[in-house]
């Protein structure tokens, strides 16, 4: 009876940590995978922010996601800005294997990562 208590625990924990939208489904956000090589991610984000039309620029000199200046955190906010805009017209959070989709709001100081229901 203790384990399904437990389980029960832990299900309830993890509903009120991670965000939901009105209609029960999770929120998600498209970041850079932390194992991919910066080459990699640099083509990646060099394709989202050309030919992929995501906008990029929040990322650039003195806008509010410019810090941490890492490819890393630059193809973040970009993957995502491209996952938003087209997740409902075929867009999806691959990149060649360089991202992932997380259900943590990557929104840090001033620079806000958009979500869209």
């Amino acid at each position: 009876m203790s384990n399904v208590l437990l389980m029960i625990f832990f299900a309830v924990l993890f509903m009120s940590i991670v965000p939901q939208k009105t209609d029960g489904e999770f929120e998600q956000w498209c970041i850079a995978d932390e194992q991919t090589p910066d080459e990699e991610l640099q083509v990646a984000l060099d394709w989202a922010c050309g030919k992929g039309g995501a906008d990029c620029i929040k990322i650039q000199v003195n806008q509010p996601c410019y810090f941490p200046n890492t490819v890393r955190d630059h193809a973040s906010y970009a993957f995502n800005d491209y996952f938003q805009k087209f997740k409902h017209k075929g867009g999806s959070c691959y990149f060649k294997g360089a991202a992932l989709i997380t259900e943590l709001d990557p929104s840090h100081n001033s620079c806000q990562y958009q979500f869209v229901p």
